[in-house]
């Protein structure tokens, strides 16, 4: 009877270990899955995105490529007002809601620009992961802030992103042309440093993934996504927001 019970306890041991062993590569392996793009070109990718959890919805409001609008120039501060909404959650993603808000109107902020940076794998972009595939995220901190940083500046910030859609027809709404504007000495693993004032215009957008979850260093999740336009202030001249004179447009670089 004991030689029994040790057997039956040696088996049920042994059976354990191997299904503990068979875990890290199930993890692996749905890691794996969820990392591996579901187009291979962003022609291909349609604007709802594509694989796992997310929502169709942001992803067709972000994969916007132009807008007849015409602008409204807003503020900082006026981005830093808007409230969350009340209703949408993980079970209710409609948008009017955010729409009656506000999301989806074409505005013109000015404001410093700290840094663009390279954007991961996301779904709205189907997952690729090169440069021309992937959004920049540009932190805008209100030009009110006479030496802005990003370690004191961040949390308070809002977010501007460049996306590949409308990079097709907008080749230079790149990391690479808009931070060297930012800092001069700004080389691709170098962290960035500097300031440059800019006239950001896009759409409004509410990105209820970092709502939900995910959550980000910056004020709010009320961004300009995607930016249609941006004009930035030359060293040394005047700038204002509701004129055109000594803007120069990120285009003509």
């Amino acid at each position: 009877m004991k030689r029994s019970l040790i057997a039956v306890f040696i088996a049920v041991f042994v059976l354990s270990l191997a299904a503990e062993a068979q875990r890290p590569h199930r993890r692996s392996s749905r890691a794996k899955s969820a990392a591996t793009p579901c187009a291979h070109d962003i022609n291909d990718c349609v604007d709802e995105g594509c694989g796992g959890p997310h929502d169709p919805d942001l992803n067709k409001q972000k994969n916007i490529r132009s807008d007849d609008q015409a602008p409204v120039l807003q503020s900082i501060a006026w981005m830093k007002a808007l409230p969350d909404p009340t209703d949408f959650t993980a079970d209710n993603r409609n948008r009017d809601e955010l729409r009656q808000i506000g999301e989806g109107k074409k505005i013109t902020v000015v404001a410093w620009a700290m840094v663009a940076r390279k954007g991961g794998k996301e779904t709205c972009n189907c997952k690729l992961s090169a440069p021309k595939d992937t959004d920049n995220h540009i932190v805008l901190v209100d030009p009110a802030v006479e030496d802005p940083s990003l370690v004191a500046d961040e949390d308070d910030s809002e977010t501007a992103e460049f996306t590949p859609r409308v990079r097709l027809h907008h080749a230079n709404f790149t990391r690479d042309n808009l931070e060297p504007l930012i800092d001069p000495d700004w080389k691709v693993h170098k962290k960035s440093e500097g300031k440059l004032l800019v006239r950001v215009t896009g759409l409004l957008l509410f990105d209820s993934e970092h709502f939900l979850r995910n959550h980000l260093h910056r004020h709010n999740n009320w961004e300009i996504h995607p930016v249609l336009k941006l004009k930035y202030c030359p060293q040394g001249e005047t700038c204002r927001p509701d004129s055109d004179e000594n803007w120069k447009d990120l285009e003509s670089e």
